[in-house]
């Protein structure tokens, strides 16, 4: 079993290797365009790196003047797999368009990335670069130590990724542990992961994941109608099958519950969560429209997955929930007209998506702000998303294996699950 760890590591990178870096993002970002595009060329999606690595490999590499041949495969991989999240997302009756690649990034392994002590070796259009690191102090205790410097750890590959002309990679390293260690614990300084509960959809994480309600509420509609059918006759055998469907609903709702807390305990450990932070559930029925038996499955779902989450050391937290739908997410601007039913934009900076989506970020920000003091070398370092993580000032950093399809996800409107 493997344990694998992220770690960004600013890179110092003079003009004209710049000049070579962003070439060669441009030539990888056309590689895998080029790709994807073929891949959706015929009746069907080919999401078989196989199939795409015979039928462009060549192409790509005779209309990129000989672009690395290690980074074209790289990017052909990300086209596969950004294809096969397409047709997956599709299987599921969800919208997803054709990928397209936008987002300055290069995939960098073993063999386009030489890893030294102190600086990298980097594979560009025009032979390879050398770029220092730029670390933090020796002395502190931090992610480059404990993982990209540290003999336990086996880096595996980078993703370089260029914002404002500064240049970082995110390292990836792996750990081989022992097969009888069938759970490798939470990094002490994780992210947090917010979440969100309403009634139209019972969960949304900050990394865009959605549970929504049709299911519960679907179920509490029959279980009210069989209730309200036997409340009629009024014999005590009618008393007695109420009682049996109350005992029915509970034990229904109680899986379902037992399920989306699993998902989201999973949720947590595969993006290295060590804090998962909910809203405060008092007086959640006036802030929410929730029905009494919302309020009931809140509660459980809560305490579930804070008993599940401590088996793996992740907490489970409530912060004070004012606001979190009303405030902007990316400027923290806070107004009631920000939100519009399922819809935040907020009035200040434009930002635009989904309203639950929105709060759940704002959640795990509060978290972080409240104990983020500094001093804390254990305190998470920033929230989770689908994309990338934000840190306590709102600033944010990509994540280095997501599939881009543009730019950032949170700058769209939320358009599906």
């Amino acid at each position: 079993m493997g344990v694998r760890r992220t770690v960004p590591v600013a890179l110092d990178v003079d003009s004209d290797d710049a000049v070579l870096l962003e070439d060669t993002v441009d030539t990888f970002l056309w590689s895998a365009q080029y790709v994807v595009d073929h891949a959706f060329q015929g009746e069907y999606v080919t999401t078989s790196k196989t199939t795409l690595d015979d039928e462009t490999y060549d192409d790509v590499r005779e209309k990129t003047d000989g672009f690395n041949g290690g980074l074209v495969q790289a990017a052909r991989n990300k086209a596969a797999e950004a294809c096969k999240s397409v047709v997956a997302r599709w299987k599921n009756g969800k919208k997803a368009s054709k990928p397209e690649f936008t987002s300055p990034h290069v995939v960098y392994d073993k063999r386009t990335a030489t890893f030294h002590d102190d600086y990298v070796s980097l594979a560009t259009t025009d032979g390879r670069i050398e770029a220092d690191y730029v670390l933090p102090d020796e002395d502190s205790d931090t992610p480059h130590s404990e993982y990209l410097f540290s003999d336990e750890y086996e880096i595996t590959g980078a993703e370089l990724h260029s914002q404002d002309g500064d240049w970082a990679l995110y390292v990836h390293c792996k750990m081989d542990v022992e097969s009888d260690t069938s759970e490798p614990a939470t990094p002490k300084n994780g992210t947090v992961l917010g979440v969100d509960l309403g009634v139209n959809n019972l969960a949304v994480t900050s990394t865009a994941t959605f549970w929504t309600g049709d299911e519960f509420d679907h179920w509490r509609r029959e279980y009210e109608k069989r209730r309200g059918s036997l409340q009629q006759c009024g014999t005590r055998w009618a008393h007695e099958n109420i009682q049996s469907v109350g005992r029915k609903e509970e034990g229904r709702f109680t899986l379902l519950l037992h399920r989306i807390s699993n998902e989201l305990v999973a949720e947590a450990r595969e993006n290295g969560c060590s804090v998962i932070a909910f809203e405060d559930l008092t007086d959640i029925r006036e802030r929410t429209g929730a029905s009494w038996g919302h309020k009931w499955a809140f509660d459980r779902l809560y305490e579930y997955v804070e008993y599940k989450a401590a088996e793996y050391g992740i907490s489970g937290e409530l912060v004070d929930p004012e606001n979190t739908s009303r405030r902007c997410s990316h400027c923290g601007f806070t107004h009631p007209d920000n939100r519009d039913g399922e819809v935040v934009e907020c009035l200040k900076c434009g930002y635009e998506n989904h309203a639950d989506y929105n709060a759940a970020k704002n959640i795990g920000l509060r978290y972080l702000r409240r104990n983020q003091t500094g001093g804390d070398g254990g305190a998470p370092l920033g929230v989770r998303l689908n994309s990338g993580s934000l840190n306590v000032n709102g600033g944010y950093s990509p994540a280095s294996s997501e599939v881009r399809t543009g730019v950032h996800a949170e700058s769209h409107r939320f358009s599906g699950g």
